[in-house]
């Protein structure tokens, strides 16, 4: 690996294509790296996890919303959208918004958390929408998603987003395009302005992810990758971008980020290294914000240790920077104690997520969310009886260095109306690589086959699995065969509306 200094630079200094970020992430996206087999293999489990919550979502609103923008813009040889009949084919770019929505709407799949936060498996639905209507191999398809995954990784290593309310998939654009690079073998110029161009049009604010949280915060996302794909079109037509987009004056680091004093250091392989950052990489075993995670199986285990709820005087969390003032009280959302609040903004609730589990001793992707389930009145008063709070021990776990020592948990402590005190903590979720219960290709096997239950039928769901796992040698035909198909009673009704499309 090599750490790449990244600054503004005036206009006057004429700063070389080669010093740029934007080329250092080009050259890497066209190099001729040997693929890792680990990595390899964890590329087929998230493929499988992804598959997983579309399915589960897809007839939730959003979801649907954007399958049929998607429809309305068919293509004989084009991409396939999940869940629906293969024959049926759209135009690339809407198959990756109406997929990635649908990957993206349970916020259920996988995570990385350092000086920003992401979810790199978003990059699958755009990348896999491309193979498809290029007819590329299931090799291809391998390396444009190690790709992806690389640039995504490591620009959240080194770059911050979320300080200046910019969202995360200001990353994604850019990894997207330089996934699609590899993916289809382009030039180190082209992946190189379409690396500007994308990140250039997917800079937007974190508002998405504040207050009153909406369908948006599915939506963004596919929107990033939607738009990638575009950048890339453009660029292969010879097009140019906004250039140096990280480096220049008027850049998004001089006018979005920390301004033209600031340096950041973003680590990346080196030309030709091999691409492991997908195995840094961390899915959900449930359904919330990754931070909760850990959280969530504490709740579960205190839930067996606390014979009365209602005994419980006050619930303070210990934890990191980033859970306390995102999905913590630290936040000051008022919507985030609101038992009326969006499905969406209770999943970046950790005192509403905390509350249900420790009560349920359990957490469900569709039962913890229900309205009903949120006005409990006996979840209402434990819920607004808990508050979180930073602890600097645990945001320097956090930002460890080393993917072996980071922690995205926190201290849990109860106090009892009787005077007594229970205190636990836990480092990192039973499922992550260092927890209890790691998961392994097993446990995606099992969560894909629980969350499309009575969706897909079983030869389905065995087609799928089989496919996937021999995804190194799969020919361009073959990747019509990632699609699943739901069965016909799961299929939804259109939402009748006048629209534009």
């Amino acid at each position: 690996m090599r750490n790449i200094i990244v600054k503004v630079h005036p206009s006057k200094s004429n700063l070389k294509k080669k010093d740029q970020l934007a080329w250092k992430i080009a050259e890497i996206a066209s190099d001729k790296a040997k693929i890792n087999k680990d990595a390899v293999e964890m590329v087929i489990n998230r493929i499988i996890d992804n598959a997983s919550v579309a399915i589960a979502s897809f007839n939730r609103k959003p979801v649907v919303s954007a399958r049929e923008m998607a429809l309305a813009h068919p293509r004989k040889n084009g991409a396939n959208i999940f869940g629906l009949n293969p024959k049926i084919k759209v135009n690339c770019e809407w198959a990756a918004w109406a997929n990635g929505t649908a990957v993206r709407e349970l916020d259920y799949h996988d995570t990385f958390l350092a000086a920003d936060y992401s979810h790199p498996g978003d990059n699958i639905p755009a990348i896999l929408a491309v193979a498809q209507q290029k007819g590329c191999s299931g090799l291809d398809l391998i390396k444009g998603i190690l790709t992806g995954y690389e640039v995504q990784v490591n620009l959240v290593k080194g770059i911050c987003l979320h300080e200046h309310k910019i969202d995360h998939i200001a990353h994604l654009g850019p990894s997207v395009a330089a996934g699609l690079g590899s993916l289809l073998r382009l030039k180190t110029d082209i992946i190189y302005q379409a690396v500007q161009q994308s990140l250039h049009v997917t800079v937007s604010t974190r508002q998405s992810r504040k207050g009153e949280i909406s369908s948006w915060k599915a939506f963004a996302p596919a929107h990033a990758g939607k738009l990638a794909i575009e950048a890339v079109d453009r660029c292969m037509r010879g097009e140019g971008a906004p250039s140096p987009i990280y480096e220049g004056e008027d850049s998004v680091i001089a006018y979005v980020l920390s301004g033209p004093g600031k340096k950041y250091v973003v680590p990346l392989p080196r030309v030709n290294e091999t691409k492991k950052a997908i195995l840094e990489t961390y899915t959900k075993e449930h359904s919330a914000e990754y931070q909760s995670q850990a959280l969530i199986d504490l709740a579960r285990s205190l839930n067996k240790k606390i014979k009365n709820l209602s005994d419980i005087k006050k619930i303070i969390i210990e934890t990191s920077h980033h859970t306390h003032y995102v999905i913590g009280t630290g936040a000051n959302d008022p919507q985030k104690m609101d038992p009326y609040a969006s499905r969406e903004t209770l999943d970046h609730s950790i005192m509403y997520i905390f509350a249900v589990a420790l009560e349920d001793g359990a957490w469900h992707h569709v039962k913890s969310y229900t309205p009903q389930r949120a006005r409990r009145k006996s979840t209402v008063r434990l819920w607004h009886k808990i508050v979180t709070r930073e602890n600097k021990k645990w945001t320097k776990k956090y930002h460890d260095s080393n993917p072996k020592n980071k922690c995205f948990g926190g201290k849990v402590i109860i106090r009892m109306k009787n005077g007594l005190t229970i205190t636990e903590e836990i480092n990192v979720a039973d499922a992550h690589p260092a927890g209890k219960r790691p998961f392994g290709r097993l446990q995606y096997i099992n969560k894909f086959k629980t969350l499309t239950n009575g969706i897909i039928s079983k030869n389905e769901s065995k087609r799928f699995l089989k496919t996937v796992q021999n995804l190194k040698n799969l020919k361009p035909k073959d990747l019509i065969g990632l699609n699943i198909e739901v069965i016909p009673k799961a299929k939804s009704r259109l939402i009748k509306k006048k629209t534009i499309f």
